[in-house]
């Protein structure tokens, strides 16, 4: 049997339904993958592009949240709704899609089983037994879709051999490929067999809940019965809680109609909006952009309409559908009609004419309407308008509402896209002169950096060689000195380049460090100077939620530093490290920034690890005064910060947490 397009993979359209709606809120791609995890079909499409050559050497990726890191969040939601026009095309019988539940809750329940146990068992990765527990049975899930005829039998006959096969065409390995091919063998057969084959033998025998799991368990780990009841009750309950989560019932009659149909709606209107954007301009400023979606807008849902730029302090009316704009502002300290509560609440709402102030019933007069639903304009924690709709009635609104919030989404990351262009392109306060010369500063000192960077290089490369020739040891001091002295260049220009730079940042640093921006800014540097040199792959994940943090740039950037040149110092044979941002993160009842830097080396050596943010003898040798992580420390600590340190065989992983500025400074 030839193996199947990784798009014919049925999932349940409860979980497409709520990874569309995750995608569309702007859900942070943690939140996206867990809902992905859960589904046999979707894992499937992510594993087998992430593995794909299309980026960078294939076969690399073992779990999900790497397939998610590899894809980024645009990647994924272009997946995701792929996903959801190609489970329109799934015309399957309610027997069918009761038998796809089923598949479903053995699936996920293998998988968590998988998880557990991999803990349990000290298993070195825990989110590979996951992903293989997940997928172990996609061969069945290939039966379920066939006709109910003869030709559905033969894959139904060879669904584990279809499974086995599949995992080999995604590039999971070989471990993970025999995992799926042996899950049947018998448990005594299996004893001495790989550590995750064990793991997916057994989990897939406990989620059928059968004597058998129970005995397996004793006999390939060990594990007393009372134990093994105990996890498989504790999954049990797991499962119970998502499937309500999702709106998936586990007992009786399973009928997909309802969230089919609702999944319908959600394509078609992504499809409107859409359709309604494509007219907007290439060029214009965010009050241009707000003005002719409304246009948009009101051909859209066929309802008249107002439009409202916010600024930090008030809203000003910038368009209406039915008459000319009059000139209105209106302040945004003291919230009381419809559209201040939107713009400072950020969520939509309906006018409710008993507290109708008389600010909404001159808006009403404007409309010609007897009722009005506002929604902001918004992306991430950035608001730059308010669009209000009228409305005949105020029941009416439950009609437009979804589709008025998705086309507001798409306008909100349009005009985020077009102040983050116009951001780069000037910088404020600058004339054309000093941007210039700003600019031919930066190239100068670039210039002068390649170099440099491309000698230090070498001489690494040449105290390597040098280290099996006999008497090399006395030339060793004095290339150190060479790339000491290279270092501190680099280093100077790299001041200069900041002194350039600080009359246009002081006032940035006045309020706030964006971490986002710091990074993808380090990160470019980074990739020449560090990672590229060292085959390191440099993976960059960033919240579209704000990560202005209470801190200075110097500082920020320090600390980056440091933490980068340890990891890429651990890491002598290539590998991977990894920046992630999320915000906000509530802690002691206080705001925070969240930095995540991990790196797939060698993990810190045991005999500093105790005293890890202390001054140490370094084991770098001559040249290094071991006060790499000292120095972060210190940094963080004179930020208010705080940072934490996890370490293995697997790498090194650093959380550093930063005072988020507040929405009043």
């Amino acid at each position: 049997m030839d193996l199947p397009a990784d798009g014919e993979l049925p999932s349940l359209p409860q979980v497409v339904l709520r990874a569309l709606e995750a995608c569309r809120s702007e859900s942070d791609y943690r939140d996206i993958g867990r809902i992905i995890s859960a589904d046999t079909a979707l894992c499937a499409r992510v594993l087998a592009l992430a593995n794909s050559a299309l980026y960078g050497r294939p076969g690399e990726i073992n779990s999900i949240e790497q397939a998610l890191l590899r894809l980024g969040t645009d990647q994924l939601q272009a997946l995701i709704i792929t996903a959801s026009l190609r489970q329109l095309l799934f015309d399957l019988g309610s027997d069918r899609w009761q038998q796809i539940r089923d598949f479903w809750r053995h699936s996920l329940t293998t998988a968590l089983t998988a998880r557990a146990l991999s803990r349990l068992t000290g298993y070195s990765n825990n989110e590979e037994a996951f992903m293989v527990g997940i997928l172990h049975n996609v061969g069945e899930l290939i039966a379920l879709r066939q006709p109910s005829d003869n030709e559905h039998q033969t894959p139904l006959d060879d669904q584990i051999e279809i499974g086995a096969r599949l995992a080999n065409h995604w590039g999971l390995g070989q471990m993970a490929t025999d995992a799926i091919r042996y899950q049947q063998a018998p448990a005594r057969d299996i004893r001495d067999a790989g550590h995750l084959v064990k793991l997916i033998n057994l989990s897939a025998r406990l989620a059928l809940a059968d004597s058998s799991g129970i005995e397996a368990a004793q006999t390939i780990f060990g594990l007393t019965s009372a134990l093994t009841r105990e996890i498989c009750t504790r999954i049990g309950r797991e499962v119970s809680s998502l499937a309500e989560s999702l709106d998936i019932p586990l007992e009786g009659p399973f009928d997909s109609g309802d969230a089919h149909k609702r999944l319908f709606e959600q394509v078609v209107r992504s499809a409107m909006v859409e359709q309604a954007l494509q007219t907007l301009p290439e060029q214009a400023n965010s009050a241009e952009l707000l003005t002719t979606a409304l246009r948009n807008l009101v051909t859209l849902t066929g309802r008249p309409g107002l439009v409202f730029q916010q600024y930090d302090d008030r809203l000003e009316l910038l368009a209406a559908t039915r008459t000319a704009p009059p000139h209105i502002e209106v302040p945004l300290d003291n919230p009381q009609s419809l559209v201040t509560q939107v713009g400072t609440l950020r969520e939509t709402d309906v006018l409710k004419m008993d507290s109708a102030t008389i600010l909404d019933r001159q808006l009403l007069g404007l409309l010609d309407c007897r009722a009005m639903m506002s929604v902001p304009v918004c992306y991430g924690e950035q608001c730059c308008g308010v669009y209000v709709i009228g409305l005949d009635s105020v029941e009416e609104a439950e009609t437009y509402t979804t589709l008025v919030e998705l086309f507001a989404r798409r306008v909100g990351g349009l005009a985020h896209a077009l102040q983050k262009e116009t951001r780069t392109e000037k910088v404020a306060g600058e004339t054309l002169e000093q941007l210039s010369q700003r600019i031919e500063l930066r190239k100068r000192v670039h210039e002068i950096s390649n170099p440099l960077t491309i000698v230090r290089q070498y001489i690494r490369q040449l105290q390597n060689k040098l280290q099996d020739i006999e008497g090399s040891g006395k030339v060793e001091p004095d290339l150190e000195i060479v790339r000491e002295e290279l270092d501190r260049a680099a280093g100077m220009l790299e001041r200069i380049s900041e002194a350039g730079e600080s009359g246009a940042s002081n006032e940035q640093d006045e309020d706030g460090v964006v971490l986002n921006s710091e990074l993808t800014i380090l990160c470019d540097l980074f990739e020449e100077a560090l990672f590229a040199p060292s085959d390191i792959q440099c993976e960059l994940t960033m919240t579209t939620a704000s990560t202005r943090a209470r801190a200075t740039r110097g500082p920020v950037r320090q600390m980056v530093m440091n933490l980068a040149r340890n990891a890429v110092e651990s890491m002598p044979n290539g590998g991977r490290i990894q920046f992630r941002t999320a915000a906000p993160i509530w802690q002691d009842g206080r705001r925070w920034i969240e930095l995540t830097i991990d790196d797939s080396g060698q993990g810190i050596p045991e005999s500093i690890r105790d005293s890890l943010f202390k001054p140490v003898r370094s084991t770098k040798g001559p040249g290094h005064s071991g006060l790499g992580l000292s120095i972060v420390k210190q940094l963080v600590d004179d930020m208010e910060g705080i940072i934490s340190c996890r370490t293995g065989e697997d790498g090194t992983s650093f959380r550093i947490l930063l005072p988020a500025v507040k929405e009043t400074e």
